[in-house]
C-alpha cells in the first residue's frame, strides 16, 4: 500500500502538487474561521435552575422549592445526575445529562416539566433556567472604579448601561454584577409607633403600594376615535411616599412620614468586589455555547471603547484586564508561531550543515505548515475548538512532523547522489520511489510508537 502510494504520488506528481496547494489554502481558511477557546468543552451537557423564594430560610428552601423541582425533574429522559443547593432565599438545582440529544433539546424537556409546577411552589417563586454558556463561560471581567461617583450611582451606571451594552455584543449570555449597591426607596417602619397608632404592617405595604402602583384606567370611545387614558401621578421620591396617608381618623391624616423613615439607600449587598484594594463593580461576562472566546473578546472590547468617553466624563475608570481569557489563547497562537518559526530554521541550517543544500531543505519545511494546518482542518470537521491544550498539541508535535520529512528526503538525497556517480545511472523517480519505501516502514512504526505513548 505505501508503495502505491509513493508510486501514485512520483507518477502525478503535479495532482500532489495541486492537491497541496489546495490544502494550503484551506488550511489557512479554516484557521483563520475557527473556534478559539481556553479550553475545549470537557463537561457534559448540564441545565442550571435557580429559584429565588425571599425570606424563605434555607430549611424552607430545600422542603418548600427545591425538592418540588428535583421530583419533576429526574424523571426527564437522559438525566445522567441532579445536584441541588439550599441556601437562604435561593434554590440552585444543577441537572447532568447524557451525550444523547443534544443540549437544546435537553433545555427544552427541562422548561416542559418546569411548566408542569403551577401550582406546587410557594406564591411568587418561579423557577428559571440561567443562560446557556460554555464550560469555561468567563469570556472577560469587567471592573468599574470612580472617585466622584457614589456606591449606587457607580451601580446605576453598571446595570443600566454598561450591562445591557455588553448583552448586545454577539456571543455574550449573561453579564453578572458584583458588588453592586443597587439603589431603593426603603419604608423602614418603626414598630413603636405602629403600635401606638394601631397600625399594622400590612396597612403600611397597602399605602406604599397606593402611592407608586401603575394602574390602567382604559379608554374613552368616541363616534370618530378610541381615546386611551394614561394615569400619571404615582410617588416617586422619598419626599412623595412619605406624604402618602396611611389612615384617616377624627379629620385627621396619618401619613407614611409619621410612622415610618422614607429614604434612598443601597438593597442589602449580596457579596462584594474591590480593584486593588478599593470598592469597586465587577461585571463578569460570560459567553454562549460553543462561542468563539477571540470575536467575543473583541466585540467586548469595541462596546467598552464606545463607552469610555462617556464613562470617562462622568468619572468612572473602566479597567477589563481583571481576567481575560483571551490572554491565554494569544500565548498560545503567539507559542505555536515562535516554535513553527524556530523549527523552520533548525531543519533549514541542519540539512544544509549535513547536505549542503537548500532545496532538500524547502522540501522537508513545507511538511510543518501542512500538517499542522490539516491537524486544524480536521478539527474544524469534527466540530473541535482551537484551545490552548490543541495549540501546546501542536507545538509539542512540530518536531515528530518535521522528523519524517527529514528521514525521507535525505535518504532520496543520498540515493539520487549515488545514483548520479553509478556506471549505469537508473530513471530518477524510479530511485526517488525506492528511496522513500527503503525508509518508509521504519518512519511508519516510529510514528506508531510515538502515537502510542501519547496514548
Amino acid at each position: 500500500m505505501l508503495k502505491s502510494i509513493v508510486r501514485f504520488s512520483l507518477r502525478h506528481r503535479g495532482v500532489v502538487i495541486a492537491l497541496a496547494g489546495a490544502l494550503l489554502f484551506y488550511g489557512i481558511d479554516s484557521l483563520r474561521t475557527a473556534r478559539y477557546d481556553v479550553f475545549p468543552e470537557f463537561a457534559p451537557p448540564q441545565v442550571s435552575i435557580e429559584t429565588e423564594a425571599p425570606g424563605l430560610s434555607p430549611e424552607q428552601v430545600e422542603q418548600l422549592v427545591t425538592t418540588p423541582i428535583e421530583n419533576a425533574i429526574i424523571g426527564v429522559t437522559g438525566v445522567h445526575r441532579v445536584r441541588s443547593a439550599s441556601i437562604q432565599g435561593i434554590s440552585v438545582i444543577t441537572v447532568i445529562f447524557q451525550n444523547q440529544g443534544g443540549i437544546y433539546l435537553d433545555r427544552q424537556l427541562v422548561a416542559e416539566r418546569l411548566g408542569t409546577l403551577a401550582g406546587q411552589l410557594p406564591a411568587g417563586v418561579t423557577p428559571v433556567m440561567t443562560p446557556l454558556t460554555s464550560t469555561t463561560s468567563w469570556v472577560m471581567e469587567v471592573a468599574l472604579s470612580s472617585q466622584k461617583l457614589s456606591a449606587m450611582d457607580l451601580t446605576t451606571v453598571a446595570n443600566w448601561v454598561v450591562k445591557r451594552r455588553l448583552l448586545a455584543v454577539p456571543g455574550v449570555a449573561n453579564v453578572s454584577v458584583f458588588g453592586a449597591m443597587t439603589r431603593q426607596i426603603q419604608i423602614q417602619y418603626d414598630p413603636e409607633k405602629l403600635i401606638q397608632h394601631n397600625i399594622a404592617v400590612t396597612d403600611v405595604i397597602s399605602a406604599a403600594q397606593r402611592a407608586t402602583a401603575v394602574r390602567g384606567a382604559g379608554f374613552v370611545s368616541t363616534p370618530n376615535q378610541r381615546i386611551i387614558l394614561q394615569t400619571e401621578g404615582q410617588s416617586l421620591t422619598p419626599g412623595e411616599i412619605s406624604r402618602t396617608v396611611v389612615v384617616r381618623s377624627r379629620g385627621a391624616n396619618l401619613t407614611l412620614g409619621d410612622v415610618c423613615h422614607v429614604v434612598e439607600a443601597p438593597a442589602p449587598p449580596v457579596g462584594g468586589a474591590a480593584l486593588m484594594g478599593r470598592p469597586a463593580i465587577d461585571l463578569v461576562v460570560q459567553s454562549q455555547y460553543e462561542a468563539n472566546t477571540l470575536q467575543v473578546t473583541q466585540g467586548i472590547d469595541q462596546a467598552l471603547a464606545e463607552l469610555r468617553p462617556g464613562l470617562s466624563k462622568e468619572g468612572i475608570q473602566v479597567n477589563p484586564n481583571v481576567f481575560r481569557p483571551a490572554n491565554f489563547i494569544l500565548t498560545a497562537l503567539h507559542n505555536v508561531r515562535s516554535s513553527l518559526e524556530i523549527g523552520a530554521i533548525l531543519v533549514v541550517v541542519v540539512l544544509f550543515l549535513f547536505l549542503f543544500n537548500f532545496r532538500t531543505a524547502a522540501i522537508s519545511c513545507t511538511a510543518i505548515p501542512l500538517s499542522l494546518l490539516g491537524a486544524v482542518i480536521v478539527l474544524n470537521l469534527m466540530g473541535q475548538s482551537v484551545n490552548t491544550l490543541t495549540l501546546g498539541g501542536l507545538a509539542i508535535a512540530i518536531g515528530e512532523v518535521v522528523d519524517d520529512a527529514v528521514i525521507d528526503v535525505e535518504n532520496i538525497y543520498r540515493r539520487l547522489r549515488e545514483n548520479r556517480a553509478a556506471p549505469h545511472p537508473r530513471k530518477a523517480w524510479r530511485v526517488v520511489m525506492n528511496a522513500s519505501v527503503e525508509v518508509r516502514s521504519a518512519v511508519v512504526y516510529a510514528t506508531f510508537a510515538v502515537i502510542l505513548v501519547f496514548f
